[in-house]
């Protein structure tokens, strides 16, 4: 069964939906910035800065909507509105038996759950919100999402770190594919700017500690780079079966031809060095799609901005395709938005499918020097045309734990 893409929907670092989050990222604009906050000093956060969203939740949100629901939620109910209303889908549009919601999340509501805790040791555990549990539970953005469009035909919300989102469009697809749904609704979101992830994230030596520099301090494949930015923000993709599309008259931004999820099963936060994993995901992703290397002409990449991980994926792509890697548009787009975590790989499916949309493959910026083993052709500063004619372009996803995930759209 083919599988459409008819509605698209975000709140990211560059904006507070696809159309601005788009132009942000076609002006090579970082989102990144320092944050208004006494952390630093308070606790001693020793990182200063994070990829905020540029409109709220409660901008755009009720106020009863927020105090019952995590960041994540909220974030995740912003973009499946946008999503849903940008796919021309009503409440007599699809059978609820027939739609499905897959929201993932890598972390949860922490805020609600730190919270909670501040709460039970300041003022006593009688004052704890009610609704704690279902705040902060995972799977909470995704029954947010089901809850508001009625979707019957199955919930789910799988949780793999920073490919969390990445996989949720993957479950989607089999989900269609699978006949149980003709529409489902997919896709990552996270609000984990918060002192305890980043300073965890910081111990570990993961973040960028360019304090001095928060727009210029993601710099995937730079020799420089030192780490990744923390991100926030929501991607949510409407999915459907093409018949079902077909027969509404809907607008189709591009084909999803493919998903590959492997496990590198080796540590619990490095990546398996050779990248194998992420290697036979890509090329599990082009063989169900019916594709060969010949027809990607763009790949939207994971790319973190960490010393090791960057060039592992980067040595994978170029094993995979070969040489036809040579005429292959490289962009890594957390240059701009800071790694959203278990949001990314849906924001990043967004930017994958609009470059489709478009022909245009988004840049990447801070690139002032690239690293030297890179052997596949990276788009900095301005935007590239993609050819015309029938294409794919690959977003690939990686998350702690060894999760890999590779998706593959058309158009």
């Amino acid at each position: 069964m083919n599988v459409v893409v008819t509605g698209l929907g975000t709140t990211s670092p560059l904006g507070g939906d696809v159309a601005s989050t788009w132009e942000g990222a076609l002006a090579a604009r970082s989102g990144v910035r320092t944050l208004e906050n006494d952390w630093a000093e308070k606790y001693g956060v020793p990182v200063t800065f994070a990829g905020q969203l540029a409109v709220r939740p409660e901008e755009v949100l009720s106020r009863p909507e927020t105090k019952r629901m995590d960041p994540s939620a909220q974030m995740a109910i912003v973009a499946a509105r946008e999503a849903w209303a940008d796919a021309g889908l009503s409440e007599d549009a699809v059978d609820p038996e027939r739609l499905g919601s897959i929201v993932s999340s890598g972390i949860g509501g922490v805020w609600t759950l730190l919270t909670a805790w501040d709460t039970v040791k300041e003022r006593g555990a009688s004052r704890v919100l009610p609704l704690t549990v279902p705040m902060l539970m995972p799977n909470s953005p995704t029954a947010y999402v089901s809850l508001e469009f009625k979707a019957r035909a199955g919930a789910h919300a799988p949780v793999s770190a920073c490919a969390s989102g990445a996989e949720a469009i993957g479950m989607g697809f089999e989900m269609i594919q699978s006949g149980r749904a003709d529409v489902v609704i997919c896709g990552g979101t996270e609000a984990a700017i918060h002192p305890l992830p980043i300073s965890a994230f910081a111990s570990m030596q993961a973040l960028s500690k360019r304090n001095d520099d928060p727009a210029g301090a993601s710099r995937p494949y730079d020799v420089s780079r030192d780490g990744f930015v923390l991100g926030e923000g929501a991607g949510v993709v409407i999915l459907e079966s093409e018949e079902h599309a077909a027969a509404r008259g809907a607008k189709v931004y591009a084909r999803m031809l493919g998903v590959g999820m492997t496990a590198d099963a080796h540590h619990i936060a490095a990546p398996e060095p050779n990248g194998a994993g992420q290697t036979k995901a890509m090329e599990l992703a082009l063989e169900r799609a019916g594709l060969t290397a010949a027809d990607v002409a763009h790949v939207n990449a994971h790319a973190t901005s960490t010393p090791v991980g960057d060039m592992i994926e980067a040595r994978g792509i170029r094993g995979l395709l070969g040489a036809h890697a040579d005429q292959v548009l490289l962009s890594a787009t957390k240059s701009m938005t800071g790694h959203l975590l278990g949001g990314a790989g849906a924001l990043e499916s967004v930017f994958t499918i609009k470059a489709l949309e478009t022909r245009t493959a988004p840049p990447t910026i801070n690139v002032t020097e690239p690293d030297p083993e890179l052997e596949v052709d990276l788009v900095r500063d301005t935007p590239r045309a993609l050819p015309e004619g029938q294409i794919a372009a690959i977003n690939n996803s990686f998350g702690f734990g060894g999760h890999n995930v590779a998706l593959v759209f058309g158009a």
